[in-house]
């Protein structure tokens, strides 16, 4: 699977899990140089606080469009160390 945003490619792996829709990425198959550290954040009853990130590209911004959870709950540990994405974002297989 593969996320784009404004043309660049910000993740891409063979092994994502998907979680109510979303394709959650290994942190590691992100590409770091386009994440932005955000003040964000969100609770989910299942899955704990969700942290996000603010994506940067070529020059645009695409606030709070990656997230994920640095701690989840334990209905959820499939998702630790893994990054979602929304906003915009494209997902698609490779």
């Amino acid at each position: 699977m593969k996320a784009t945003w404004n043309g660049a490619t910000i993740a891409q792996s063979d092994d994502t899990v998907v979680v109510e829709g979303n394709h959650y990425f290994p942190a590691h198959s992100v590409n770091p140089e386009y994440l932005r550290p955000s003040r964000t954040h969100t609770t989910c009853p299942w899955k704990g606080e969700a942290s996000y990130h603010t994506l940067h590209v070529n020059g645009q911004e695409n606030p709070d469009a990656a997230w994920y959870y640095p701690e989840p709950r334990d209905a959820a540990r499939q998702i630790a160390g893994r990054v979602a994405f929304w906003k915009g974002v494209t997902i698609s297989a490779d």
